[in-house]
């Protein structure tokens, strides 16, 4: 098979390295990719929204299987317009991706269904959302509505917090058209968990828990990012949970979206606040998230190419995922100054001494190469990932790791699983 990876991130480099396993694979190509995926297969000069441009090169090339990484083309439209060709690609249709699309959309879905959430209000002027901010006294989560990379959101102490979110968001554009609307909810209690379920319109398959961590400094301090680490499996997310999540929350959620007329198939990602009342919804992504993606493939054991056959095919209920019993953890350096103003084109040392690691991948993410030099070219630079027999263990195969790269103005959290060891030693 030829196979079509769609991104340049973290999570696409780690995608194709699993895919590159699979004994079904015959080529991969990646759009327009790093050079992490350069090592695995050719990258293709191509931009993730051209969606024309992509559709012809599969259809030139013959690829057998596309696989679309960030949520910029789903929300666009690739698969429709993939699909509307003969192309076989895996992810949501346009309707679908909506849910990550529009946090308004997902926010009168969940509601309108009576799936758990946050209470919220959503605006499309500014002075009523002001207006509204200043009549509540509790914390609140102030989110641009539309696609913001996962950069949308603010998580606001006092109203003078809130306030200068709705700025940022409405005035000062931050996001773009993602912020002419904003959605203002209450601010959840709990520990977060990361939930990526496979759905084919009728089967859901939830796979391993991972856990996130959003905000730039240890001890969750600072702007909220892409993701600062993750790590794999959360043990905050019992058996039981699971079972409440995918009854309560995943369920009627894939329901809710064949109700609406726009069916599920793709990889469906819920962020999740594990609440003294329950589990409840904080957002939905359409694809596989980053940097939860990398210590998933690291346990995955089967093969990526089978499941994603098996999840177009609407045949989940045939597959059955099998898990490395170990940890991972996923630790992602990032440029000096993100998730702020940054620079690149900072020469990268220690990649080839980490490639000696056992049990250990470094995933590029925000990289390029100029010449025979790897350098910086994004905010998130890196995602070391280790596997260990604990989560200790795998914590300090990925810290040692991480201290063997060098560039000018590096930053990594140090902390990245230490929200585990509470679980684990009660």
């Amino acid at each position: 098979m030829k196979i079509l990876v769609i991104g340049s991130g973290g999570r696409e480099h780690a995608l194709a390295w699993k895919l590159a396993q699979s004994s079904h694979v015959k080529k991969i190509f990646t759009a327009p990719g790093n050079p992490g995926t350069a090592l695995l297969g050719q990258n293709v000069p191509l931009a993730v929204d051209d969606i024309a441009g992509l559709a012809a090169f599969a259809k030139k090339e013959k690829i057998d299987l596309t696989v679309v990484g960030p949520e910029r083309p789903l929300v666009a439209g690739i698969v429709d317009a993939f699909q509307a060709q003969g192309l076989r690609i895996f992810g949501p249709t346009a309707a679908a991706a909506q849910l990550e699309g529009s946090k308004a959309f997902c926010k009168q879905l969940l509601r309108h269904h009576a799936i758990p959430t946050a209470e919220h209000r959503t605006f499309s002027r500014i002075d009523d959302a002001r207006k509204y901010v200043i009549t509540r006294e509790e914390p609140l989560v102030v989110k641009a509505s539309g696609e913001a990379q996962g950069k949308g959101v603010f998580v606001c102490d006092t109203q003078e917090d809130a306030l200068a979110a709705i700025k940022t968001i409405m005035i000062d554009r931050a996001f773009g058209a993602a912020g002419d609307q904003v959605v203002i909810e209450e601010r959840l209690a709990g520990e977060e968990a990361s939930i990526l379920a496979l759905v084919d319109g009728r089967n859901i398959y939830p796979m391993e828990s991972a856990q996130d961590h959003k905000a730039i400094l240890d001890g969750d301090r600072g702007p909220n990012t892409g993701g600062m680490g993750a790590y794999s499996p959360a043990p905050a997310v019992t058996g039981n949970l699971m079972a409440l999540i995918e009854r309560d929350i995943l369920v009627p959620t894939v329901h809710a979206l064949n109700h609406e007329r726009c069916p599920y198939n793709g990889l469906l990602y819920a962020g999740i606040m594990i609440t003294p009342g329950g589990p409840k919804v904080l957002e939905y992504n359409v694809r596989f998230g980053d940097p939860e993606t990398q210590p998933l493939v690291m346990r995955l054991k089967t093969d990526l190419v089978e499941v994603f056959e098996a999840t177009i095919d609407g045949k989940l209920d045939e597959l059955e995922l099998e898990w490395d019993k170990r940890p991972a953890v996923g630790v992602v350096i990032s440029a000096g100054g993100y998730p702020g103003e940054y620079e690149k084109g900072k020469p990268i040392s220690g990649l080839a001494a980490v490639a000696r690691l056992p049990d250990v991948q470094v995933f590029h993410a925000g990289t390029a190469q100029k010449g025979d030099q790897v350098v910086t070219s994004g905010g998130r630079v890196l995602c070391v990932t280790a596997i260990g027999d604990t989560i200790p263990e795998a914590k300090t195969r990925a810290y040692e790791a991480a201290e063997l790269i060098r560039f000018e103005g590096m930053h990594y959290r140090t902390d990245i699983s230490d929200k585990a060891l509470r679980h684990i030693r009660a």
